[in-house]
């Protein structure tokens, strides 16, 4: 795999060190691959800190979702840079189709833990080239979630990525998390995924940027809602809420909705 691909395990490994400790959600098969593929991580990469992180941003992902799936029954799922995540079953399909979408390689090893259903479906494709989305014959509605890639894809590629959602789906949801260019900036030298060899990501301060003619900003969320630092105990609660919450949290990361016209 590439350097960005490897990051997968990243989140992987998050996602398998919180639900064994019976943090925020339970995925039991973040902890089966993990487990399987032994892959190496060193550094912040592997830090408990992070780990809880992952999950809560995971479990915030998952619960708007839900919400997204239940007000949109007729709607297809869309799981961008899905990685290794198990994020289909923790949610279930509850009778919407869904769409796991990753690189090519990224799908053929995803394809050794999961396996394609009725209403659940594996893409290879590029987030920067919707080639992908011909895979797709649903055009009516679309939920669709991008979680730790925006950072890896230009203003220009967002906007291209969103414009062709907008171009294949009458109706569009969608939920992205994002760095801050301060927090871009800060990534050459000091974030987990340069443990993988990435050092070229970007970020944004105004979401509207992501804006265009048929997509519109809807609201900002909070990634870190103080339900989930609760589950945390003592002094780790006190340190992740000082680390990961609060002012300086939102100086680096941000989440953002948006809708199509």
């Amino acid at each position: 795999m590439n350097s960005v691909n490897k990051t997968l395990y990243i989140p992987l490994y998050g996602k398998s060190y919180v639900s064994k400790k019976g943090l925020f959600f339970d995925d039991r098969k973040a902890e089966e691959i993990w487990e399987a593929e032994g892959f190496s991580l060193k550094g912040k990469s592997k830090s408990k800190w992070l780990a809880y992180y992952m999950g809560i941003r995971s479990a915030v992902f998952d619960e708007w979702l839900k919400q997204q799936m239940t007000e949109l029954q007729e709607a297809v799922v869309i799981h961008i840079g899905c990685g290794m995540d198990s994020r289909v079953i923790r949610v279930g399909t509850e009778n919407h189709r869904w769409y796991d979408v990753d690189f090519s390689e990224v799908i053929e090893e995803r394809k050794r833990y999961y396996a394609e259903t009725t209403n659940y479906q594996m893409i290879a494709g590029d987030a920067r080239d919707c080639k992908w989305l011909t895979n797709i014959k649903e055009n009516k509605t679309a939920i669709v979630v991008m979680e730790g890639v925006s950072m890896y894809l230009t203003i220009e590629e967002m906007q291209s990525l969103t414009d062709s959602l907008c171009a294949h789906f009458e109706r569009l949801a969608l939920l992205v998390d994002c760095y801050t260019s301060f927090a871009a900036k800060m990534s050459k030298h000091r974030n987990p995924i340069n443990d993988v060899g990435v050092t070229e990501v970007y970020g944004i301060d105004d979401p509207k940027l992501y804006q265009s003619e048929k997509l519109a900003y809807v609201k900002e969320h909070t990634m870190i809602p103080p339900k989930y630092i609760d589950e945390l105990k003592g002094f780790e609660r006190f340190i992740f809420a000082k680390l990961y919450a609060g002012g300086f949290s939102k100086k680096l990361y941000r989440l953002f909705e948006y809708k199509k016209r």
